[in-house]
């Protein structure tokens, strides 16, 4: 007779652990729930970098037209997506002063996260090296995870402007990599980093034979400074390969549109992965992500004076409750220190952020689960006005002066 359990997830699965944004969802369904039932203060999500701001107008409206033409309701395969690639090529000339083969170079995605989880599967076997920041950006990990990988860290160091220092590692430790994840701007630390942090790491890749991916959704955010790219390095296609998003610059996070561009090779391999795995999103969304790339260019740069905003007045109204704040560089988040009231209580930043909502209502995303380097920590997302942010801070201060 089998002893063994039928419905028993894989190991593989039991690595993932339940992520920390099903974990923060789990909570705010639990206070919705009493809200409704007891009464109470409405949720007031700031836990995700899911923005309340309209995504162009011309995107939407490309959209619609599309919609009702019968190939928007099929089945997309690598094929039909020739002319998104073909925009993507000419954003990238007109971005960056690079040119890229759209058959060779470029890959549609379901958003950037399902490109990054999925590029380990498709570099990577069992048991080989892999690089992470630390904290990193969830998908990351998950990635390495399920390819049945060994991660190894990178820890930023807050007193070091988050920068990361290769030197951690030693020559042989960088013989044994064969995959680098970074990204900058850097989520969730909201640090807008610096062209030759990545440079660094193209030159390191090739030095020692690895691939070298960069997570790039945050590349137009950047409220000081130019963001870096892996495109700008004359090494990228010798290395690397970069996941650019529409989710945050137009501000089609639910729409799920992403894509890569990186060395032939890899945007083959990631390719080949995906054609068993998925299909593509509707032409119709397509069309509609083309036109936000041509016809609202500018759109991303709209953007910045809103979140500069939010950011200041935020950031002002936490430090008057007693809430020390550092401005980040990039637009969208605030990554915070723990309150002193909570560091005293020696809470962990999943006590801190449950014992939060459950008090005031506000949900953020605790620092934990983006890594060890993460603990102590807290990220807010601005993604409400700017009175509702400060609205939040007064709550918030009130908690905590009562602690």
């Amino acid at each position: 007779m089998p002893t063994s359990d039928p419905f028993a997830i894989s190991e593989r699965v039991r690595g993932l652990g339940s992520g920390v944004f099903a974990r923060n969802d789990q909570r705010k369904v639990a206070y919705t729930r009493g809200i409704a039932l007891a009464g109470g203060v409405p949720l007031l999500d700031l836990s995700l970098g899911s923005t309340d701001l309209l995504p162009p107008a011309v995107a939407i409206e490309v959209m619609r037209q599309r919609l009702g033409e019968p190939a928007s309701a099929a089945y997309c395969l690598h094929g039909a997506t020739a002319p998104f690639r073909e925009a993507v090529a000419a954003w990238a000339q007109r971005r960056f002063g690079v040119t890229v083969d759209p058959h060779r170079e470029v890959l549609f995605l379901v958003g950037s996260q399902e490109g990054t989880a999925h590029l380990p599967l498709a570099v990577l076997n069992p048991g080989d090296q892999a690089l992470l920041l630390d904290p990193f950006y969830p998908s990351h990990l998950g990635g390495l995870r399920l390819a049945s990988a060994q991660p190894r860290f990178l820890r930023l160091d807050a007193q070091q402007g988050f920068a990361p220092n290769f030197d951690q590692l030693s020559p042989g430790d960088w013989d044994a990599l064969k995959l680098m994840v970074l990204g900058f701007p850097h989520n969730p630390t909201a640090t807008t980093g610096q062209q030759a942090w990545v440079d660094e790491a193209a030159e390191r890749a090739v030095r020692h034979g690895l691939v070298f991916a960069h997570d790039n959704p945050y590349v137009d955010l950047a409220l000081d400074g130019e963001a870096p790219a892996l495109l700008r390095s004359p090494l990228w296609r010798q290395c690397g390969i970069e996941f650019f998003s529409f989710s945050k610059g137009w501000c089609l996070g639910g729409y799920r549109m992403a894509f890569a561009i990186g060395a032939e090779p890899l945007i083959t391999a990631l390719r080949q992965l995906k054609g068993v795995v998925d299909f593509n999103q509707s032409v119709a969304l397509q069309a509609g992500a083309i036109a936000a790339m041509e016809q609202a260019s500018d759109w991303p740069e709209r953007l910045k004076p809103v979140y500069r905003d939010r950011r200041d007045r935020m950031a002002s109204a936490l430090r008057e409750v007693g809430w020390p704040v550092e401005l980040p560089s990039m637009a969208l988040y605030l990554w915070l220190r723990l309150p002193p009231a909570a560091q005293a209580r020696g809470w962990t930043s999943e006590q801190f952020c449950a014992q939060l909502l459950e008090a005031t209502g506000v949900c953020l995303t605790p620092g934990n689960g983006f890594g060890d380097g993460g603990e102590g920590y807290a990220r807010l997302a601005l993604v409400q006005p700017a009175e509702v942010l400060v609205d939040a801070a007064r709550r918030m201060g009130q908690w905590l002066s009562s602690l």
